[in-house]
């Protein structure tokens, strides 16, 4: 081994565990000294025509000097990354920097065992990432013409590849830039693959129950009789070291002994047995895992590192695993019939897949199902998310063919920025409806900056739920309500609703709750009104909302919902019914139904006022009820919910119209001075720092955010100097960075008109401040507009993110803000201008001049663009940034820098937790 110290730190933010094209996974490192008797193992194994192909001729095993320079790379120049399962080195990519700079060859060698699983090109990504950022353009490999399978990881790769053939060698040439090919190309193969790694756990074909017992009421035992009474696909294996049997089926002591292939594990053994039964599953080569057992992280202190433990065994043998800690699975298709939860009851089968990070809420889901109607596709309940996460959930939903909505119950993210791509691109296929638990508080006082008290948790994850698409509810009575109508209704074509009742009071209610819902109730035209006069009652109101009054039957109820259906004005109907002596339910839920069923893209949703689940007409036969007949119809207790429900599937259907926008590329940027700025600053201030103001100005510059004029100066002579050059009246500010809220410790004075003004300002200013001042920055008065507030706050698992409301000293306490997940595109700026409250004062408010609100769109993407490219830029405050019709200008801007987070490979596939 050589004891030559390489030129760089080894990378250790290089490694990952990535999912493979069969649904295995592997771990990818950079290379290591010590590596050297793996690596000499993984060329013995390797079959003559695989080294031959490598090669170009046979070639023993390499020599200890040999291994010595294969292993010992400088991380730059010189780049070796493996692939590892079980403990052995099964991959090696590397490349060699050529000596123009910008090139570089690159070579593969992939066990024969595991060829053609997709490590070449996954190792080929990470490559390619990591040459981009040490300054390579484009990468050459040398191959033999008969080397299919290595032309082909080239190929397929998505970058534009030149061939050339000499000498009977093929030389394969690309630059690696990021394109939206090679982008799609990426992304197209992490979705493929973790979809098949989640189709182990959910579609297995065969299941051993470690922890199964014989007595009733426990967990392992009720567990394993769950998946024999639902009559799962595979057989099913119990596995107790104290028992001959479980519930009449031979068990076995221990998984090993299991004579045939386990394709899945569901352990339920105590906590200090996990880890070994884990290994034991390695050794038997089972393929996915369901820990039940608690105990681990949720409970912190040392379980933690055991948790942590307990996924390295897993990863290591390429499983994939669901909990710890957990409630089980469920696949209802036909094909697979697997009921793997400890749930007293059985889900229906139909079209929606649900994650619960919570098991008691899963266990209630389950049992309102169906009574609501609601059949389950699949149902994971994700517990501790250890490995599998709802990330890895999306990518099997959006192509499973038998899942058409998705409901997911979140306590926390794992890599939100890739749960936003992910949802954003799933959601234009299929509705996702998301409960998030944990809602905080907002800012305090004592926060940095006026961005940072602006932002909390919660506003983030709306943040990311808007721009992804996502369907946010608060409630679980919204959950299972949005749930009903997206499964069984097509979203509405617009926002116009027609309100039927039986009662006054409930249409008014319902009319009330459209309303705050964003939805329109409008008066019916004279034509509809003249034909729903022609056969409702004489006492019946028929304007909208309609009143049938107490005596109206079911056929009435039909001729009315027809009438209103075939009105092109409606774009949604609500039927309410409230249970009067005369009129039975079910014949008006027969009436609703049979209606219904032509209403074409409408979509039609009742309320059985106080009435919860789904009546029996209601049911349809449709495909989310397993035919092909009419489509059900989803019912609420209680018409506020119902119309909430039609609101935010409304507001989804606005979301699809939408243009997706673009992350805009603006021409007049110089991020070279931008990054001298922030590594120079940096350099001082290890810990981060406040930008003096006129440093921060500077920086804005390097990216076209305007900042107005301002001067700095040390003395009070200084001051009237720059004042008699600026032209009165003036502002006076103190010019230390590190003074966040000027006004609050008089670090501010405005509308300076004389030179006595100035002087006054001066001289108060530093009595306050002291040495603390820092000098003063003179700056022209700015055009009176609308103030506003534009800036980026840093959340360790979100990122950066762009904050816009309504600025000045009240800007906490009006609290008028939204914020927007990077990157940021033209549709991202321009929904987060129109989303404050107080936004209608941009666009000429009472005869006000309207506001350059395009200036500010731009203003905010270019933020938007400095805080994507510059990750020290942890807190910017640009406020107030006044807007008036010639434009949009920062008056006073703070920025904040920090170290960055620990480095990683951009765009490069991980799993979650590596």
């Amino acid at each position: 081994m050589s004891d030559i110290a390489p030129d760089y730190p080894y990378p250790s933010d290089w490694e990952c565990d990535v999912a493979l094209s069969d649904g295995g996974t592997v771990h990818v490192r950079a290379i290591r000294p010590d590596d050297d008797e793996a690596l000499l193992e993984l060329y013995e194994r390797m079959s003559e025509e695989s080294l031959y192909l490598r090669f170009f001729s046979p070639v023993p095993p390499p020599s200890a000097r040999q291994l010595d320079q294969l292993t010992t790379v400088d991380h730059r120049e010189r780049v070796a990354l493996i692939a590892e399962l079980g403990g052995d080195i099964v991959a090696v990519a590397r490349y060699d920097r050529f000596p123009t700079g910008h090139e570089a060859e690159v070579a593969f060698i992939v066990d024969d065992e595991l060829q053609g699983r997709g490590i070449g090109t996954l190792l080929l990504e990470q490559l390619a990432a990591i040459g981009r950022e040490e300054g390579i353009t484009r990468f050459v490999a040398t191959t033999l013409p008969q080397n299919r399978r290595m032309l082909d990881v080239f190929s397929d790769a998505g970058y534009t590849v030149t061939r050339t053939f000499s000498e009977g060698a093929v030389e394969v040439s690309f630059p690696i830039e990021v394109t939206e090919a090679s982008l799609a190309v990426q992304q197209q193969r992490e979705q493929h693959a973790e979809a098949r790694s989640m189709r182990r756990l959910l579609a297995p074909t065969s299941i051993a129950v470690i922890g199964a017992g014989r007595r009733p009421n426990t967990i392992g035992h009720e567990l394993f009789r769950n998946l024999l009474a639902g009559n799962f696909s595979g057989p099913v294996y119990p596995v107790n070291p104290s028992a001959s049997s479980v519930a009449s089926v031979r068990a076995y002591p221990s998984i090993l002994d299991v004579p045939d292939q386990v394709d899945m594990a569901v352990i339920t053994v105590p906590a200090a047995d996990v880890l070994d039964v884990v290994e034991q599953c390695a050794r038997k080569a089972v393929r996915g895992l369901v820990v039940i057992t608690a105990g681990f992280a949720e409970i912190g202190g040392e379980h933690v590192s055991t948790e942590h433990e307990l996924v390295e065994i897993v990863r290591r043998y390429g499983m994939r695993m669901v909990g710890p800690n957990c409630m089980g699975l469920i696949n209802t298709s036909p094909a697979v019939q697997m009921n793997a939860t400890f749930a007293p009851f059985a889900a229906p089968a139909g079209r929606v897949g649900f994650l619960s990070q919570s098991g008691g809420l899963g266990i209630e889901l389950l049992g309102r199902a169906s009574e609501l109607g609601l059949g389950i596709s699949t149902f994971v309940s994700v517990g501790n998310k250890a490995d599998v996460s709802g990330n890895d959930l999306l990518q099997y939903w959006e192509e499973d063919p038998d899942t058409d909505v998705i409901l997911m119950y979140l306590e926390s993210f794992g890599n939100p920025r890739k749960f936003a791509r992910l949802a954003r691109r799933v959601s234009r296929a299929k509705p996702i409806v998301a409960m998030k638990s944990g809602r905080t508080g907002a800012g305090t006082r004592g926060a940095s900056s006026h961005t940072a008290a602006l932002a909390s948790l919660d506003d983030t994850v709306d943040a990311l739920f808007a721009q992804a698409g996502v369907i946010r509810v608060a409630t679980l009575e919204q959950l299972f309500g949005t749930a009903q109508l997206l499964t069984h209704q097509p979203l509405p074509p617009g926002r116009q609703v027609a309100i039927v009742s039986n009662g006054g009071g409930p249409g008014i209610l319902a009319a009330d709750a459209c309303e705050s819902a964003g939805l329109e109730v409008p008066e019916l035209n004279a034509d509809a009104q003249a034909e729903l006069r022609s056969f409702v009652s004489p006492d019946a109101s028929v304007r909208n909302p309609i009143d049938l009054v107490a005596a109206a039957t079911a056929t009435t109820y039909e001729r009315t919902l027809r009438t209103l259906l075939a009105d092109d004005q409606i774009d949604a109907l609500l039927a309410i019914f409230v249970p009067p002596l005369v009129t039975r339910a079910a014949d008006v839920a027969r009436a609703v139904a049979t209606a219904a069923a032509d209403a074409g893209d409408k979509t039609v949703l009742t309320c059985f006022l106080g009435r919860t689940g789904l009546p029996d007409a209601l049911r349809g036969t449709g495909p989310s009820a397993g035919g092909t007949g009419h489509r059900a119809v989803p019912s609420f207790a209680f018409p506020e919910a119902a119309a909430a429900a039609l609101g935010r599937a409304a507001d989804h259907a606005d979301w699809l119209r939408r243009d997706e926008g673009q992350v805009p590329t603006f021409d007049d940027f110089d991020i070279d001075a931008a990054r001298a700025l922030v590594d120079e600053r940096m350099e001082f201030h290890v810990d981060g720092a406040w930008l003096d103001p006129d440093v921060a100005a500077r920086l804005c510059d390097c990216f076209g955010v305007a900042v107005a004029p301002s001067v700095w100066v040390a003395s009070r002579s200084g001051a009237l100097g720059a004042a008699e050059e600026i032209g009165y009246p003036v502002a006076l500010k103190a010019g230390s960075g590190a003074i966040v809220h000027k006004t609050d410790v008089g670090a501010v004075h405005l509308d300076l008109d004389s030179s006595e003004a100035v002087t006054d300002a001066f001289e108060t200013m530093r009595a306050a401040l002291g040495d603390e001042m820092g000098g003063a920055i003179v700056q022209p008065m700015v055009e009176s507009g609308v103030e506003t507030i534009v800036g980026v706050t840093h959340d360790p698992l979100f990122g950066s993110l762009v904050l816009f409301g309504m600025g000045g000293v009240a800007a906490e306490l009006i609290r008028d803000r939204a914020l927007r997940i990077l990157p940021l595109t033209d549709v991202d700026a321009h929904e987060l201008v129109r989303s404050v409250r107080s936004s209608p004062l941009l666009f000429g408010y009472r005869g006000a001049p309207e506001a350059n609100v395009n200036a500010l769109e731009q203003l905010l993407l270019r933020v938007g663009c400095l805080a994507d490219a510059l990750p020290e830029v942890v807190e910017m405050d640009c406020n107030p940034v006044i807007v008036t019709p010639k434009g949009a200008t920062v008056v006073d801007v703070k920025i904040r820098l920090a170290p960055p987070a620990p480095h990683r490979l951009p765009g490069i596939r991980r799993l979650h937790g590596s």
